[in-house]
């Protein structure tokens, strides 16, 4: 499956438009995408789930191609930025 993104192995805007949730990690870094009405990401450090990481930035972005396309230039910033 071709990635998105040029830092995560993220897939096509059509697997979340499906309804479909998404997680992940690079090294340390480590995300969600949460899909429902708008697509919430998630980011923290270190290899526990979401459920029991202290999660330190989260933000929603439209349920769109473009609110997607956002999204994933947001997480590659915190990634960068980390």
């Amino acid at each position: 499956m071709p990635s998105v993104s040029e830092i995560f192995e993220i897939p096509k805007f059509y697997y979340f438009n499906s309804g479909n949730d998404y997680s992940g990690s690079k090294n340390d870094f480590s995300y969600k995408i949460i899909t429902d009405k708008t697509l919430r990401a998630m980011t923290w450090h270190g290899k526990i789930c979401s459920m029991k990481a202290k999660i330190e930035y989260e933000q929603n972005f439209e349920r769109t191609q473009e609110g997607f396309d956002a999204m994933i230039k947001w997480l590659e910033e915190k990634y960068m930025n980390k």
